[in-house]
């Protein structure tokens, strides 16, 4: 209940009409616009777009960059070797067991974690 109150009394009910500005709200105004976070402040967290580009060009730009990162993302699955060359090369190792097995052995696994066992 208190605070609800405080929150009333923290509201800043100055009349927004121009025709009758008072000193109170200019310098609210002003206090304000002098405590308001600079360019760098609002693009580290990500409020602003860290492009230099104008604002009419930022979307253009973000969905260039987005099918960049995709082309460039097929291009190496394109090129990444298969299973049987990673077996021949010793990077992964050949699984004996049949995939049914190995489906069953991960769900109870993943059960597990989430009862807090294992």
């Amino acid at each position: 209940m208190a605070d609800s109150e405080e929150n009333v009394n923290l509201i800043d009910e100055t009349p927004i009409s121009p025709s009758r500005s008072s000193p109170a709200r200019k310098n609210s105004l002003e206090f304000h616009l002098s405590h308001r976070p600079g360019r760098q402040e609002l693009v580290d967290r990500n409020i602003l777009p860290a492009s230099t580009a104008a604002p009419g060009l930022q979307a253009n730009q973000k969905q260039l960059e987005r099918h960049m990162r995709a082309d460039s993302l097929n291009e190496k699955i394109a090129h990444r070797p298969s299973p049987e060359a990673l077996i021949r090369d010793g990077v992964l190792h050949e699984d004996p067991r049949a995939p049914d097995d190995k489906y069953a052995e991960a769900i109870e696994e993943e059960y597990a974690k989430r009862e807090g066992g294992a």
